[in-house]
C-alpha cells in the first residue's frame, strides 16, 4: 500500500469512526461510564457476545449514545497517534482499531434496552466494524456502503434519542 493510499484510508476510516461520534451538548452522563477504553489484541477475530443487561441496569438510549462516541473519540486517537508517528500504518494496526472499535460498540450495546433502535444500530455498526477488521485490507474493507449506512441508522438513532451528531 503506498502512502497517499495509507492516508486516504485513514481518512476514510476516520471519517467512518465518526459516523459513531453521538455528542450532546449536556456534561459527561453519570452512573460509571469509563472513559478509558482500552484497545483489544489484534488477534481478536470476534467481538464477544454482548452481556445481557438486568432491566435495573439498563441505560438509556442517550447515554448509550454517548459511550458509543467515548469509544469513537478513542479509537480517532488511535488512528492519529498511528498516522503522526511516521511510519506507514499497516493492516495489523487498522484490524486492531477497527476490532477495539467493534468490542467497545458491541459491549455499549450490551447494556441497553433490547428493543431500542440505538441498541440495534450499534450492534449492526460493530458487526460492521468486525467485518472490516477481519478483512484482509481493514483500512479499504472499512471504506464501503454497508459501513457507511450502518453508521448513518447509528447517527439518525442517536439524534432520536435527542443526542446530536458530531461529523
Amino acid at each position: 500500500m503506498n502512502r497517499v493510499r495509507a492516508y486516504v484510508s485513514v481518512l476514510a476510516c476516520a471519517s467512518l469512526l465518526a459516523l459513531a461520534a453521538c455528542g450532546g451538548e449536556e456534561a459527561a452522563p453519570t452512573g460509571g461510564a469509563s472513559s478509558s477504553a482500552t484497545v483489544p489484541s489484534a488477534t481478536a477475530t470476534s467481538a464477544p457476545a454482548p452481556p445481557t443487561a438486568d432491566a435495573a441496569d439498563v441505560v438509556s438510549d442517550k447515554q448509550l449514545c454517548e459511550s458509543a462516541k467515548q469509544a469513537s473519540d478513542k479509537m480517532k486517537e488511535d488512528l492519529v497517534a498511528a498516522v503522526s508517528s511516521g511510519s506507514e500504518p499497516s493492516p495489523a494496526l487498522f484490524q486492531k482499531i477497527l476490532s477495539g472499535l467493534q468490542n467497545e460498540v458491541t459491549r455499549v450495546a450490551g447494556t441497553g434496552a433490547t428493543d431500542s433502535k440505538v441498541v440495534a444500530a450499534l450492534e449492526e455498526f460493530g458487526a460492521e466494524a468486525g467485518k472490516a477488521a477481519n478483512a484482509t485490507d481493514p483500512a479499504t474493507a472499512a471504506d464501503n456502503p454497508g459501513f457507511e449506512k450502518a453508521g448513518t441508522a447509528l447517527s439518525t438513532a442517536c439524534k432520536s434519542a435527542g443526542v446530536s451528531v458530531n461529523f
